[in-house]
């Protein structure tokens, strides 16, 4: 028997659905999208039609859709993009700082290692500490504000414990000042409704291989009126805004994800949400108080469960439940257990995330695999006595 697949903020796999739109652009329909003839007419109106698939999850204008190759290459382009265009401007020149950038203690290495990287140009970062929730206070990122603040950069949910952030309110701050709003959706599409109109985000971040469609395609909605930089440079796809020949399969197979997710939304929402809380309660029926919760109790993703196993380490657990695929929060180097940084910066004692698992379900996973995983977890917590 297959173990139990409860590692969905990993990845998805690709939806029966999905794949069997992706087959005729394997095949068949083979044309450059940017050719004239025939076969590059076809290739091109199903780049459209998935362009307005997506756009339609998100209520964005196909337009405002830029594909490409992840998740990761979006919010890259997202955050170099907005400073680069920054950073060309004269009144930049003159600071003695050429850009700021606002981030936060949780964000995925997707976004902080960008922003890293733009500090060894002299761009200055404030990453803003989270409280023991997960939670970004707005207020903290309006005092963070400076006169040459180039972009907000804050998830829309924790990949790790499932928190989802107050991104109406830090957008709204970022109006208010004339700063641009980017927004990492990776892990929410699909789990809980997003509209971009109503968050009142410049730019989203989405990727395919979290949406039940394949690994290496993603997108970045930039709103209409924005001005980034490009990140691939070279002729002029996507609108002049990222360079390269179309991957059409994959585009295919990330617009049909985004038309199945929008169907089964908000019914998707709720059975996530039953099938997390079904599995923490029998966690906590059979461990008792072993098990402690990681996040914020109500403010989260539906299929999210991140929980420490008391007594134990999270990954010698899971390796004593080969029958359970899951992710630990916490990594043995040289002898010694380091939380993750998102479990640091929420403050999590050490003896406790030390034993950290993160369990999520998905489209996929059935009540009886939450049941035999429960059981198997709790076993295998007792042979850590």
């Amino acid at each position: 028997m297959a173990p139990i697949y409860l590692d969905y903020n990993a990845t998805t796999p690709i939806d029966p659905a999905v794949r069997e739109a992706m087959l005729p652009y394997l095949g068949e329909h083979f044309g450059n999208p940017s050719s004239t003839h025939a076969y590059g007419r076809s290739t091109h109106n199903a780049v459209d039609k998935a362009r307005g698939q997506l756009a339609a999850l998100i209520a964005a204008e196909p337009s405002e859709i830029v594909f490409t190759g992840g998740g990761s290459e979006a919010s890259n382009q997202a955050i170099k993009g907005a400073v680069f265009v920054r950073l060309k401007s004269l009144i930049s020149r003159i600071m003695s700082r050429p850009a700021h950038i606002i981030t936060s203690a949780i964000e995925h290495p997707a976004t902080l290692q960008p922003c890293e990287f733009l500090n060894r140009f002299g761009v200055s970062i404030s990453v803003l500490p989270v409280d023991g929730m997960g939670l970004v206070d707005p207020d903290a990122v309006k005092k963070a504000i400076r006169r040459n603040t180039a972009l907000i950069s804050i998830m829309h949910s924790n990949n790790e414990v499932g928190t989802l952030q107050p991104i109406r309110e830090i957008a709204a701050v970022a109006r208010e000042h004339g700063v641009l709003m980017h927004s990492d959706a990776a892990q929410s599409l699909g789990k809980v409704a997003v509209s971009v109109r109503d968050l009142g985000v410049d730019l989203l971040t989405v990727a395919g291989h979290k949406l039940y469609a394949p690994k290496g395609i993603g997108a970045l909605f930039i709103r209409s009126g924005v001005t980034i930089d490009s990140l691939i440079h070279g002729a002029g796809h996507e609108g002049g805004r990222r360079a390269g020949t179309e991957n059409v399969p994959y585009i295919v197979g990330l617009g049909t994800a985004a038309e199945v997710a929008a169907k089964s939304l908000p019914q998707a929402t709720e059975r996530l949400r039953m099938l997390r809380d079904r599995l923490h309660g029998r966690l906590r029926e059979l461990c008792g108080d072993r098990v402690s919760l990681n996040g914020h109790p109500e403010l989260r993703l539906p299929n999210t469960l991140n929980v420490n196993f008391a007594g134990c380490i999270g990954a010698e657990l899971l390796a004593r439940v080969p029958e359970v695929a899951a992710s630990t929060g916490s990594a043995c180097h040289e002898g010694k257990i380091n939380l993750s940084p998102v479990l640091c910066a929420m403050g999590v004692r050490p003896e406790s995330g030390r034993g950290a698992v993160r369990l999520t379900v998905g489209r996929f996973t059935t009540d009886e695999e939450v049941d035999r995983a429960a059981t198997a977890l709790a076993n295998g917590l007792s042979k850590s006595n």
